[in-house]
């Protein structure tokens, strides 16, 4: 451990534990244990965030097991460590809970007793990026770590006087619920980019977006048509044993390389074919791609536009290919699909009683397609572009701040356990003369009992 601060002291966690104290892990209780309906919840992993409780188990221990058990109670203030990831070593303070608790056996307990040190600066200190990598150090399992309560007892930590302990604590409470605060802002971001997209398109495909700019330029209003009537509509490659003995091989698309607006194509597999049939599902810049089944609303008919992104590529049945006819612009086209309007009409035609939602070349041929003279829809692809450019802008920095903000909580924490994040005071108790009283009153103290021994 570097050179501490002045008035600190080092000690391992279990030299912190005051008189009346207890450090332990939580109790065996199997699944045979519990009881839906008892009194006393037992407290889970999925419980203990990373500086917060989490509160997300809903399991529960009669009295009368908890009794037979030998149970040990969880109180208000204990902390609480994970002994398992995901993070390892990441602790909470328990709060008031109406029911009495009790944890598993992969959850330490540390009470910090009568005459010992802060149990919130502990909390802070135990997150902290250097505390967190001892622990890590200290673990073992090859699949999944773990830190047995022995390791975890003999961890050196940097003690400050108890002063600056609650001076720490509380700022660091202040400046995490700062932190907190910025967080929820940020992570409500994408889903309002999300629906000014959705605004951007239902008003481009409802004439919205240039009514102004079609009055100024004398253009007609809208016709209704079909996609049917305003492109041809195909299907693609079915996918057989035979294709094998095939000498034509091209490059072909399927459902896993299509999603909303967007082509992946990281992994595209080849498939053996006739010329015939080539000529049929050969792909040109233009084409609209629409997914023809799955078994979830939400994805059926996610469409994306191809720019001859791979030369020479075909497409599997599960595709239905859209070509536009005359001076139809494929990007128009395509945001009616990806529109609410658009998405609308694809959920109402794909839906089936029995549970695989699929379309059909008939039943994309059928959707309606509203169609504005060919200068307007090249105005609307403009402005849909510029202003979904200006999304990606800000999605681009939402992402960066995202990303300085996740380890801004780490930041703090490693500041505050080198003794920069308050000033420290000159009349402050050193922490040597902390723990020698810890250490005396312990010893003075009846020893602190719990209903059985832990295991470490």
């Amino acid at each position: 451990m570097s050179e501490l601060p002045k008035g600190w002291a080092a000690a391992t966690l279990n030299d912190l534990i005051g008189a009346g104290g207890l450090f332990f892990d939580g109790d065996w209780v199997e699944s045979k244990d519990q009881d839906p309906d008892g009194q006393n919840r037992l407290l889970q992993l999925a419980d203990i965030g990373d500086g917060f409780f989490a509160d997300k188990s809903s399991r529960f221990v009669n009295d009368k097991k908890f009794s037979s058990l030998n149970c040990t109670e969880v109180t208000e203030g204990d902390v609480l460590i994970a002994r398992m990831p995901d993070p390892l070593g990441r602790a909470c303070l328990m709060p008031a809970i109406p029911q009495r608790c009790l944890t598993v056996v992969d959850v330490a307990v540390f009470r910090v007793g009568e005459t010992g040190i802060s149990n919130k600066w502990l909390m802070h200190f135990l997150n902290s990026p250097a505390v967190r990598l001892e622990i890590e150090l200290n673990s073992s399992g090859s699949t999944r770590k773990r830190i047995s309560r022995g390791k975890l007892g003999q961890i050196l930590l940097p003690v400050p006087p108890l002063a600056e302990q609650i001076r720490i604590a509380a700022k660091l409470d202040e400046l995490l619920v700062q932190v907190d605060t910025l967080k929820a802002r940020i992570d409500a971001i994408p889903a309002l980019l999300k629906r000014f997209r959705q605004s951007i398109l239902a008003a481009a495909v409802s004439g919205r977006l240039t009514e102004d700019w079609r009055v100024q330029h004398s253009l007609a209003e809208w016709r209704v048509s079909t996609f049917g009537d305003e492109g041809a509509v195909s299907g693609g490659l079915t996918k057989n044993a035979k294709r094998s003995e095939l000498t034509l091989e091209k490059p072909y698309l399927r459902v896993a390389n299509v999603y909303a607006n967007k082509l992946s194509l990281g992994d595209v597999t080849h498939i053996g074919l006739t010329d015939k049939e080539f000529e049929k599902t050969r792909l040109i810049a233009g084409d609209i791609l629409i997914v023809e089944g799955n078994g979830s609303l939400e994805h059926i008919g996610r469409a994306a536009i191809w720019n001859d992104e791979i030369p020479d590529c075909s497409h599997q049945n599960h595709l239905i290919r859209w070509r536009p006819i005359g001076g139809m612009q494929p990007k128009f086209a395509l945001y009616q699909l990806l529109s609410p309007q658009g998405r609308k009409q694809l959920v109402e035609l794909a839906k089936s009683t029995t549970g695989l939602h699929t379309l059909s070349i008939t039943k994309v041929s059928a959707l309606v397609l509203p169609v504005p003279e060919e200068d307007e829809q090249i105005e609307i692809v403009r402005r849909v572009e510029q202003l979904f450019a200006f999304a990606d802008q800000l999605e681009t920095k939402v992402t960066s701040a995202k990303n300085r903000i996740d380890h801004l909580t780490q930041s703090i924490l490693a500041e505050a356990f080198r003794g920069e994040l308050v000033p420290q005071g000159p009349n402050d108790e050193p922490a040597s003369v902390l723990l020698e009283r810890i250490k005396a009153q312990r010893a003075a103290a009846p020893k602190a009992k719990r209903g059985r021994k832990a295991s470490a």
